[in-house]
């Protein structure tokens, strides 16, 4: 079996056994974690990357891929399958082995992670919608206070995900799936500079780039990727 499809099985089945913080039945792919990383590697100074809910690493891969020599990563995952198939992999894989010295990896729910740090690239992989209203903006604080002046924040959703679950859903997960949406739009507003558009993604996925240091730009491209 190879790694990917290893990952992917991994994935599966976490998702199966804990949907709720899993948010997906598949890794990301590989359009989907090149949108990610579009900033990754921007500029020509030391950078400081933060990457949340990397489960089996495929995002990973990418961030690795783009960084500098002196560039760091920490990685933030609470389940513990993942973070033993991470601690598997920075031993021995191509990609990450080499950079292992130079990333972090720590087990603990983003909410209780230490605010105080500064990043200049912060890259998300948490199933926002999955979550309360008040979490996911608590969340969206959070990054807000971490991220260093000019930095960047990437993260995505399944395209018309909260649609398909309002469907299904009863009036109090309806409500909430607004909720979020309304906190999302706010966020978009002010501050989005960018949204790809991953349709080559199982399944399609919007991702979206946000600085707050600065207001949106008028007009900001929507790109297919």
């Amino acid at each position: 079996m190879s790694r990917a499809a290893g990952g992917r099985g991994l994935f599966l089945r976490e998702f199966l056994n804990h949907a709720y913080a899993t948010g997906a039945l598949m890794p990301s792919g590989p359009r989907l974690a090149k949108a990610l990383v579009r900033y990754v590697g921007e500029g020509d100074t030391t950078r400081r990357i933060l990457e949340v809910g990397p489960g089996t690493g495929a995002v990973t891969r990418h961030i690795v891929r783009r960084m500098a020599a002196a560039d760091r990563l920490d990685l933030v995952e609470i389940n513990e399958s993942f973070i033993n198939r991470l601690l598997h992999d920075l031993k021995h894989d191509a990609v990450l082995k080499p950079a292992a010295e130079r990333i972090s990896l720590l087990q603990i729910p983003f909410e209780q992670f230490d605010q105080a740090r500064c990043y200049d690239i912060i890259v998300s992989g948490l199933p926002m919608n999955n979550f309360s209203s008040e979490l996911v903006e608590s969340i969206f604080g959070k990054f807000r206070a971490m991220l260093a002046p000019g930095g960047t924040l990437s993260f995505f959703e399944y395209i018309a995900v909260r649609r398909a679950k309002a469907v299904i859903s009863g009036r109090s997960q309806r409500r909430r799936l607004r909720q979020i949406k309304a906190v999302l739009a706010c966020l978009f507003e002010d501050h989005e500079i960018r949204r790809d558009v991953v349709l080559a993604n199982l399944p399609p996925a919007w991702v979206h780039h946000v600085r707050f240091s600065q207001t949106k730009m008028s007009g900001f491209p929507k790109v297919m990727v």
